[in-house]
């Protein structure tokens, strides 16, 4: 039974290029989820009736920095118009049958992926200051994680346009996982959220503007104040800035309630989704290294054709920057047989190094 099963996941995964059942599961669940979140997210891609859109998936209250003219509204559409489309594409990028199948597709998608994932990281910084609520805490890490993703990145293009293939797998690697964190956060806000916030036990509150409470109810003066008397001085135009303490309820009876919830839980759990990714690429990439030193053979190969000097050292390796002992290729290490050839790859890869066989 078991070895009909393994057949038959073989008729399913070698065809896409995988070689381990382990790898094409990794790469099912992570891939796929970044895939359908994408899709699922392509609807508010029509931003004239974006607010309606997201209503369904927004914090209330969040439209409001979105309206036209405002810089908010400015970054979201930056942000979603590219990192959706980028989050689609990028998975062919990790699908081992187009990068040594169709490798031009792979160079061309990889330029693209690279400029739509940068452009979006300018609108998330555009819009950090206002969205998922806009708590201090849920900035600090949309701009740590904005910060991590595009050094990876730039790690990564840096390495592969020295034919470090290994350091571009691994830092490429680094970047996606830590952009997917915004899936975990997520549903870990739905996990948390009915734990930490119980309506009976009102312990967090958070502050609220008078005039995103006003927004929410469409400008319901007399339902605002019944709720929020002190914003009797915003309107009346003495205070237009004022601030009131709303208190956190997922199940609140007001959308200001439900909002001071959500901006609550993403400002907790957004820390810990990030750490879980970022724990999660460096326990893959460890849990790897025989997939890491076949590929540091492969690029050893492309430098010295490509007459590089010190070739297997000429990306960003550690035994360049770090105190790391030398790196030799096989047939250069002690004990090799003299006439020991570094192997050849079955399926050939071009100097620029922009593709590699076999597995993620």
């Amino acid at each position: 039974m078991s070895s009909a099963v393994a057949r038959f996941s073989r008729k399913v995964y070698n065809p896409i290029g995988f070689k381990r059942g382990y790898n094409f599961f990794l790469w099912f669940i992570t891939c796929g989820a970044l895939l359908g979140f994408s899709l699922a997210r392509m609807p508010v891609l029509n931003f004239s009736g974006y607010c309606d859109a997201m209503q369904a998936n927004s914090i209330p209250g969040e439209c409001y920095w979105f309206q036209p003219g405002r810089i908010g509204r400015v970054g979201i559409i930056l942000h979603l118009g590219t990192i959706l489309p980028a989050g689609i594409l990028v998975v062919l990028q990790f699908t081992p049958y187009i990068r040594h199948k169709l490798i031009l597709l792979h160079r061309i998608n990889g330029y693209v992926v690279i400029l739509l994932a940068v452009v979006s990281m300018v609108g998330v910084l555009m819009m950090t200051r206002r969205t998922f609520g806009g708590g201090l805490s849920f900035q600090i890490t949309s701009g740590l994680s904005t910060l991590m993703f595009l050094f990876s990145m730039l790690i990564a293009y840096i390495n592969i346009k020295r034919l470090q293939i290994e350091q571009h797998r691994a830092w490429m690697i680094r970047a996606w996982v830590y952009a997917g964190f915004i899936i975990t956060m997520r549903i870990l806000s739905m996990i948390a959220g009915p734990i930490s916030l119980n309506g009976d036990d009102p312990t967090y509150q958070v502050s609220q503007p008078c005039y995103i409470i006003d927004f929410m109810k469409g400008g319901n003066r007399d339902w605002v104040l019944s709720l929020y008397p002190a914003c009797a001085d915003f309107y009346s135009g003495v205070d237009p800035e004022l601030h009131v303490a709303v208190m956190a309820n997922l199940d609140g009876e007001s959308l200001s309630q439900i909002a001071a919830g959500f901006t609550t839980v993403y400002s907790g759990v957004s820390w810990f989704a990030l750490a879980i990714h970022a724990i999660l690429a460096e326990l893959y990439l460890h849990l790897t290294p025989k997939e890491h030193e076949r590929l540091r053979c492969v690029s050893y190969q492309r430098q010295l054709e490509a007459g590089f000097k010190n070739p297997g050292n000429a990306g960003l390796t550690v035994q360049r920057l770090g105190d790391a002992d030398p790196w030799l290729p096989p047939h250069e290490r002690p004990g090799a047989a003299s006439n020991e050839k570094p192997q050849e790859q079955s399926s050939p890869v071009p100097s620029s190094g922009a593709s590699y066989p076999d597995r993620i």
